[in-house]
């Protein structure tokens, strides 16, 4: 009976077929979609019936002149162009059904947030093997441990056609970009209730995907790794930090820490899920970097659909800003640095497992068909009232493919502050040609690489 009205609500276009069994590939007919209907990847080739989401069409790939690859700033190409239009809580009632629910209510709690409405640019490019093994992963790929880990998938999407919330939220995971890539000065800020931009913490920020490792064949048993290698501020010099994402679940996440003043590393079982988020004060949780990562145990992802929203996208202006005071404002960041477009995203719904704990009851993510990045997310407290909404400011890599989607922010609705993390600003970033070798992502490479 449930196999039934999950195939009923497929064939609907509902896309609504989460229900703990849709963890299985597709079967060969539907799969036929990808690079017909839909790119490779995924993602409906068309517009929207009115023209506001154009038709894709491999995306951007020529760099605006005057790029410099060796500085990692990306310059706005649509620097030119200019708002059709704002919306703030005086005309969000026209609009409510494009808005987010966090982006409604930070219309409500501050009347200087407005969010400012450019022309939409499918701007992601991907590498043409990306694309030709996310067509494979369609029919091949799985989920096991009750949709947790990932099995017989390839250097590319995951599922190009999800079937479920755990799938879309793979396929957030597994984003490409890049083989690797350094942020070489990021800054995590944080804004006060008083409105005082504060550096919580600076650093370099190295991140490689094993997933998108070729020579590996398919047997990568990690989706990302990364390391924070801390210069500032003062109290945090010297500190580091390595994470593994591993693709087998009952692995999970595993993070090792190094402190200056112990000289020695140690593993840190804690630093996951709900744990406050140094990086950002404790203004976030781990599991909110780059709005979401890590295991999915303690919530059921149930996919509601795909949806038009306003969303911010290519946000060259923000995320390599030279001077932070210009983006960030004393309640909101400032609505002319960043730029939001219309694109289609799926819906992703969480809520919390029963017996299960974290700080958030529920949490609502937006997923961009083209990127799979997630680009906004909305997380509620224990009462189920709105707390942090969250960001994800993404620029596209015309240079190299992929996107970069590591500046992702939440604001506190209910301490009234908010914070931003891995934004690049002026020293850009990096994406890498290669791998970087395996006696780099050792754990005791860190202690070589900390400040004593």
């Amino acid at each position: 009976m449930m196999k039934k009205l999950a195939a009923a609500l497929t064939g609907a276009g509902l896309f609504s077929v989460s229900m703990g069994m849709a963890h299985a590939a597709v079967g060969a007919d539907e799969a036929r979609k990808l690079g017909t209907t839909l790119t490779m990847t995924g993602a409906e080739k068309a517009g929207n019936k009115d023209g506001s989401i154009p038709e894709y069409t491999g995306g951007l790939t020529t760099a605006p002149a005057g790029f410099d690859k060796s500085s990692g700033v990306r310059p706005d190409p649509f620097a030119n162009e200019k708002p059709l239009f704002s919306i703030d809580a005086k005309n969000m009632a026209q609009y409510a059904d494009k808005l987010t629910e966090g982006t409604k209510a930070l219309m409500k709690a501050y009347p200087e947030f407005r969010i400012e409405v450019f022309k939409t640019h499918r701007t992601v490019s991907l590498p043409k093997s990306l694309q030709e093994n996310s067509v494979k992963n369609a029919t091949g790929a799985k989920l096991s441990d009750d949709g947790q880990s990932l099995q017989g998938a390839r250097a590319g999407v995951p599922f190009p056609i999800p079937k479920s919330g755990n799938e879309v939220m793979i396929n957030h995971i597994t984003r490409f970009q890049g083989v690797g890539f350094v942020v070489p000065r990021y800054t995590a800020y944080n804004v006060n209730a008083s409105g005082k931009l504060v550096v919580s913490t600076q650093g370099i920020w190295t991140q490689e995907t094993p997933y998108y490792d070729e020579s590996k064949n398919g047997a990568a048993t990690l989706y990302t790794r990364a390391r924070a290698n801390y210069t500032g501020p003062a109290r945090r010099a010297g500190e580091a930090i390595l994470s593994y994402e591993h693709i087998d679940a009952e692995k999970g996440s595993r993070r090792w820490q190094y402190l200056p003043g112990q000289r020695r590393v140690r593993l840190a079982p804690d630093l996951g899920y709900d744990t406050p988020n140094a990086s950002t004060s404790g203004m976030s949780t781990i599991d909110d970097i780059n709005l979401f990562n890590g295991k999915m145990d303690r919530f059921d992802f149930k996919l509601v659909g795909k949806k038009e929203f306003y969303v911010p996208y290519n946000a060259y202006r923000f995320a390599y800003a030279a001077n932070p005071e210009d983006v960030f404002g004393p309640k909101v960041i400032n609505p002319s640095a960043v730029r939001w477009e219309l694109h289609r995203v799926w819906v992703v719904e969480a809520k919390l497992k029963e017996g299960k704990r974290h700080i958030y009851s529920k949490r609502t993510f937006y997923v961009d068909e083209d990127s799979w990045a997630a680009l906004a997310s909305d997380q509620y407290d224990g009462r189920g009232q709105m707390w942090r909404p969250g960001f994800n400011y993404i620029t596209s890599n015309y240079d190299t493919g992929g996107v970069y989607s590591n500046a992702a922010g939440h604001y506190d609705l209910i301490a009234g502050t908010y914070s931003m993390n891995v934004w690049p600003g002026k020293g850009g970033v990096k994406v890498l040609d290669k791998a970087a070798p395996e006696s780099s992502w050792t754990a005791d490479s860190l202690s070589g690489a900390g400040v004593r």
